[in-house]
């Protein structure tokens, strides 16, 4: 049942004043809690730091139930996600911009670091939060410190490490759906200076969407989850060092598209889903003989230490190793089976991934009014993918007309009047990265401060892609279907190709980028900073298994960025109340993005330089303690994301997105509202926790298709725990006023994807520490 979304605001301010009015005196509150950072290498007060931040820490991604990145959006408004039907598809943007895109030979806007290691791609970001010690999101182009794939924001993921005491801790979670949660850690000394934890964890949920076929009722969209994950500390009087071993593997028959809407009524006929197609965000059933899914592995190694060269500069250094397995078996055309008219489509893609990596920096004390940090970074990834294309065709059929359905099925024993067109791909993508950096700050007085920094960055970019023509799968004559060319990789000769089924190309980029700070302190309690950025994206290429010569062998060029923001972070009644404020610009030029085009039929993608893009637009962060054990956040994020100039390429006949059209997921207005109460009753403690998050109108696709209505999310939990917090029992509600939405609209309401909380459910969880 939807509800208005503006009562159920009303009614989180209500029940937060509630909580408010069962509290202790005043007199006694405690403060802000204080998180400190690395959003600018070494470790500092989020407070002090002249950067929009939102840094969570540990405890409070428990509390929300941020399981993965996918769920920060409750937490961050100024984030929404991309999410695709698999994770290799998924995308994280910010501020209304990021890169969407199915290219392996390009790199993400928005850069996810875990551990002081920059990941070569969005999709190996969306794996299983485990044991995070704080996550950091920095909002605008980050690519002085952290790199060219920063160029619209960062994600900082920062783990818990070993214990100087021996400490374990174990949680079990049910939800309603038969989703279930298991995870375990250990940490302890291992000797003098040296400690360690082990994290192991599993998950299986068995889906939201009920997969009609055959009568079966299988629910999909769940998954399976496991992996563990293994740090060991040092820490002696001149160097602290860290060495990290993880695997992570999944499962998951995810993400279903489903159809929303009609498609005429003998499709609708053919998918015969209860209660029928035209539910748009209600439905909750498909009709698929092949079963959406993505199954991933991943490990990585990580070396990262701080040496003191002398009592006033200190050496620091990461290196990391990982390496990333992504298997997609997509359902293409999202019915049963083929038909006259209406063909099947299938796809099987495998990407491999490995990356390398290496940054050393010097810097210098902190606490001098002249500080710095220089260093240098070397980078280098590895990207493979196969692909194929199955189609099953036919024009007309030897099989009678189905009565029900009014839908001739193609005969699949008859192979004159049934083509099978089907085309395999395989893609070779290299690519490296050298950079020098280095980034100053000069204080001027107590109340001034300025900051400079520049990083000169060489990319170099090269692939090779094979791919013959399609052929009929029964017959190896060439034959064409949805999605499938009549082209080879190389192109024809008459379109300026090489004729052959190969296409190679390479390209190689230099770019100096940099920032510019002014800091004014008039106070302890408030800081007020004016920053410029430019920010750089490096050159890519659209290699994907429709590539095809002379065209998308066109190296795209990099992409640009020019932002600036001012802010305010304040602290008031002894850091009882903090208040952030941002305002930013952000023109992007060369803006790399996707655009949808039909080929035989079939929705695909050409990347290319769409052209200019502004966003435009503010943040708010309030935080209070206005009584003992209660802690009151709201936050909100306004963003005017839009296409300021789009450039149309006619080679791919790519749609043309009009000027002053908004960006993809990139909603004018977020904002959440969120209270946690913490009081001990009798031998217990009773924990409260409610949010609500609020997103406005958005779209899918660039030019302003797909849209995606605005929603409302109310969630809370209850929570009861021993004096000494050994054991907890917590309850959760989630999306308490049943309120449906989608997360992605493709073709008019045809195609859309169905997020888990998109319907109302309960959960459970209990934890164990020794």
């Amino acid at each position: 049942m939807n509800v208005s979304r503006h009562k159920f605001a009303w009614a989180l301010a209500a029940s937060t004043s509630a909580m408010a009015l069962l509290s202790p005196a005043l007199a006694s509150a405690q403060e802000v809690e204080e998180i400190i950072v690395t959003a600018q290498k070494v470790k500092e007060n989020a407070q002090s730091v002249p950067i929009a931040i939102s840094a969570v820490s540990g405890d409070r991604l428990e509390q929300t139930g941020a399981t993965s990145l996918e769920n920060i959006t409750r937490i961050v408004p100024s984030v929404t996600f991309r999410k695709g039907t698999t994770s290799a598809n998924s995308a994280i943007v910010m501020r209304g911009v990021g890169t969407i895109t199915f290219s392996i030979a390009a790199e993400p806007s928005v850069s996810t670091v875990v551990d002081g290691v920059v990941l070569s791609r969005s999709g190996q970001a969306f794996m299983d939060l485990v044991d995070a010690d704080r996550l950091e999101v920095l909002r605008g182009p980050q690519g002085t410190l952290f790199g060219k794939n920063a160029s619209a924001g960062l994600v900082n993921i920062v783990s818990k490490g070993g214990t100087d005491t021996l400490q374990a801790e174990a949680k079990a979670e049910w939800y309603e759906g038969d989703e279930y949660r298991l995870r375990s850690s250990v940490s302890g000394p291992l000797g003098q200076d040296w400690s360690a934890r082990v994290t192991g964890f599993y998950g299986t949920y068995d889906g939201n969407i009920t997969n009609v076929y055959g009568g079966k009722n299988k629910k999909v969209n769940g998954y399976e989850h496991w992996g563990a994950r293994g740090i060991v500390d040092y820490s002696g009087s001149i160097a602290r060092l860290r060495f990290i071993a993880d695997y992570f593997h999944a499962d998951d028959d995810c993400c279903a598209d489903v159809t929303g809407a009609s498609r005429g009524p003998v499709l609708d006929a053919e998918l015969g889903l209860p209660g029928g197609v035209a539910l748009g965000e209600d439905q909750r059933y498909v009709n698929h003989n092949l079963v959406t899914r993505t199954r991933d592995k991943q490990y990585s190694f990580t070396a990262s230490g701080d040496i003191d060269l002398s009592d006033t500069h200190t050496l620091s250094f990461v290196t990391g190793y990982r390496n990333w397995w992504n298997e997609e078996i997509r359902e293409g055309d999202f019915l049963p089976r083929a038909i006259v008219g209406t063909a099947q489509l299938h796809d099987n893609g495998v990407v491999k991934t490995q990356q390398m990596s290496f940054e050393a920096r010097i810097a210098s004390d902190q606490s001098r009014p002249f500080y710095y940090q220089v260093g240098g970074f070397l980078w280098h990834s590895d990207n493979k993918q196969d692909f194929t294309r199955r189609d099953i065709t036919c024009a007309s059929s030897t099989l009678p007309v189905d009565p029900i359905t009014g839908g001739q099925p193609c005969n699949l024993d008859d192979t004159v009047n049934t083509l099978f067109p089907t085309a395999s791909s395989a893609s070779d993508v290299n690519s490296s990265n050298y950079a020098v950096f280095g980034q100053a700050t000069y204080r001027l007085s107590d109340m001034f401060a300025i900051t400079g920094g520049l990083r000169y960055t060489w990319d170099e970019l090269s692939f090779t892609h094979i791919r013959a023509p399609g052929v009929n799968a029964t017959t190896g004559l060439p034959a064409t279907g949805p999605g499938v060319s009549g082209n080879p990789a190389g192109g024809t000769i008459a379109s300026g190709g090489n004729g052959t089924n190969v296409s190679s190309g390479s390209s190689s980029n230099s770019n100096l980028s940099g920032k510019a700070v002014v800091q004014f302190t008039p106070s302890r309690d408030i800081m007020l900073y004016g920053s410029y950025t430019r920010g750089y994206k490096g050159p890519a290429f659209n290699v994907f298994f429709n590539h095809t010569a002379p065209t998308n062998a066109v190296p795209i060029d990099e992409e640009t960025s020019d932002a600036f923001e001012v802010g305010l972070k304040s602290q008031f009644l002894n850091n009882k109340v903090q208040l952030n404020l941002a305002g930013f610009t952000v023109q992007y030029d060369g803006f790399q993005a996707n655009n949808f085009v039909l080929l035989n039929g079939a929705v695909v993608t050409n990347l290319t330089n769409a052209g200019t893009v502004k966003s435009q637009g503010f943040e708010a962060d309030f935080t209070a303690v206005p009584v003992t054990g209660l802690t009151l956040r709201a936050s909100a994020a306004y963003a005017d994301a839009k296409v300021k100039r789009f450039n149309p390429n006619p080679l791919t006949n790519a749609p043309d997105a009009r000027d002053g059209t908004r960006l993809p997921l990139a909603p004018k207005f977020t904002y959440t509202l969120g209270a946690d109460y913490e009081r001990p009753v009798g031998n217990m403690v009773v924990y409260l926790n409610t949010d609500y998050r609020h997103v406005s109108k958005q779209y899918s696709d660039l030019g302003e298709s797909g849209p995606i209505d605005a929603y409302g999310q109310w969630n809370a939990s209850l929570g009861l725990s021993d004096a000494d917090d050994k054991y907890r029992l917590t309850f959760y509600l989630r999306n308490i006023t049943d309120e449906s939405y989608v997360l992605l609209n493709v073709s008019d309401g045809q195609r859309l994807q169905i997020p888990r909380d998109a319907d109302r459910y309960f959960g459970v969880s209990l934890r164990a520490r020794m």
